[in-house]
């Protein structure tokens, strides 16, 4: 008996020093392994099982999208439209002996120089010289001296033409004979009239032809009614001179005279014509500027604009212009016809018409309410109940007549 619970006891301390089962990986630890017992150390059953190989895990293939397990082709992204750009024409080379048109003044001439630059630019035979300083203006000598200026360009650059705009930059105190003058004054005003005079006289003293262009209305009704009162001053001093005044003025208003900043364009489109500054002018605004010089620098060089008779670039001056006869015969002579003899070849009617009939002097409401008389309504209208007089009514007889009777139930 003593020897048995040794043996017991020695089973039970061999047990409980038997360390826990140890912490196979996620692999392994998947598969459940016996735990050794008592009776495996008694009897010699257990036996260790080998530790289970650890599977590799298997990568997922990524599972095709909708479109390509139905055998569809991706959509391609949509692209903008691609909006093509304008074609420009390619300026042609100018002539050596071409035609110069010289454009001076403020800002407003900067903005003539480049349309008519845009105008001309298929025509070999007209070159455009822009000289323009935007800031310069006739009330700033001290700054910029149109006056000593402008004849020393002339003898330089030989122009047929010059196109001369100032005045935007001209609405400040005028300085003349060490004064200052205030702005629209009696003294100012006669002084101003004084430079534009003598600047249009020194311009047609070189035997120039000059184009002075008017200014145009601006956003601040103050300045557009100063703009005006300098167009009357320009118009008088020009036209006195011998020069062309180029009135631009409704080009840029609307039907009431107001500043507007959309207008038509050369084309008649609707475009933006002023810059947001309410002063500046748009690309589309300069061209419609050239316009109005346009015809008239047209009018002046003729056939420079021409090679061999052919228009280049434009149409010709010959078809723009209605000019006289220049022989004296070719002029068609007709006998004059007086206003008050209508019946100079017999005729009183017109073709197909009947003579009218001569008028009582009383109206239709007169003779009604007077003798109780009724205007005769016209022939074939609605309202005329007479008699056709010329085809009496005819009784009908026999089978027409009784065609008639039936008809008339």
């Amino acid at each position: 008996m003593g020897r048995i619970r040794h043996l017991l006891l020695l089973l039970t301390c061999l047990a409980m020093a038997v360390p826990p089962a140890a912490v196979y990986s996620d692999a392994v630890a998947q598969e459940r392994v016996q735990r050794r017992s008592v009776l495996d150390f008694l009897f010699g059953g257990f036996r260790r099982r080998p530790q289970a190989q650890q599977q590799p895990q298997l990568q997922q293939r990524p599972q095709p999208r909708r479109s390509q397990a139905r055998n569809e082709k991706p959509k391609p992204k949509a692209r903008a439209p691609q909006v093509a750009a304008p074609v420009v024409p390619l300026a042609v080379e100018k002539l050596a002996d071409a035609r110069k048109v010289l454009v001076v003044g403020d800002f407003v001439a900067s903005g003539i120089g480049d349309g008519l630059t845009e105008a001309f630019a298929q025509m070999p035979g007209v070159t455009i010289d822009a000289r323009a300083n935007g800031s310069s203006g006739l009330v700033r000598q001290d700054y910029f001296n149109w006056e000593r200026e402008l004849p020393a360009m002339i003898d330089e650059v030989k122009p047929a033409v010059v196109v001369f705009s100032v005045g935007a930059n001209d609405r400040q105190m005028m300085t003349t004979g060490g004064v200052k003058e205030k702005f629209r004054s009696d003294a100012w005003t006669e002084e101003y009239e004084r430079r534009v005079s003598k600047l249009a006289a020194d311009v047609r003293a070189k035997d120039v032809p000059l184009l002075w262009v008017g200014m145009p209305a601006f956003q601040t009704a103050s300045m557009t009614a100063d703009m005006s009162a300098f167009n009357t001053v320009y118009r008088a001093s020009v036209e006195k001179a011998g020069g062309t005044f180029v009135d631009i003025w409704d080009g840029f208003v609307d039907e009431d005279g107001k500043y507007v900043v959309t207008g038509s364009d050369i084309n008649g489109q609707q475009v933006r014509l002023r810059g947001s500054d309410g002063v500046s002018m748009t690309k589309a605004g300069k061209r419609k500027l050239a316009f109005y010089v346009e015809k008239d620098i047209r009018r002046i060089l003729g056939d420079a604009m021409t090679i061999d008779g052919q228009p280049q670039g434009g149409e010709a001056v010959s078809d723009q212009l209605v000019t006289a006869p220049a022989d004296p015969a070719d002029i068609l002579k007709t006998q004059p016809i007086s206003l008050t003899d209508p019946t100079l070849d017999g005729g009183l009617v017109l073709l197909g018409g009947a003579e009218p009939d001569r008028a009582s002097g009383r109206s239709p409401r007169d003779r009604m309410v007077e003798k109780g008389e009724f205007a005769e309504a016209p022939a074939g209208r609605v309202d005329d109940f007479r008699l056709n007089k010329l085809r009496p009514a005819i009784a009908p007889t026999g089978a027409s007549a009784k065609t008639g009777l039936t008809n008339g139930r």
